[in-house]
């Protein structure tokens, strides 16, 4: 299973089962981490920055996109809610 370093997360990496969101695998992993738009990818909340691993997740999507040509989203964040591990 992919392992991923996100920044402020306490260690360890955190697990994420192939096709599962980042947020998700972060909630089942007894996180709280905030996602205001309920996971829909209209906001920036959820945002998170990806220390190492970030070469197990899809493309960037849509969303996150517009969110980095907005200036809204770093070369090296995701929006939790919208990154999946491939």
């Amino acid at each position: 299973m992919p392992l991923l370093t996100l920044a402020n997360l306490p260690a360890p990496p955190l697990e994420v089962p192939a096709g599962r969101t980042v947020l998700a695998a972060i909630h089942a992993a007894g996180h709280a981490w905030w996602h205001a738009c309920g996971a829909k990818g209209r906001c920036t909340t959820c945002r998170v920055r990806v220390l190492a691993g970030a070469e197990f997740l899809t493309p960037p999507t849509p969303a996150e996109l517009r969110y980095r040509a907005a200036g809204r989203l770093g070369e090296a964040e995701r929006l939790a809610c919208q990154a999946r591990v491939s």
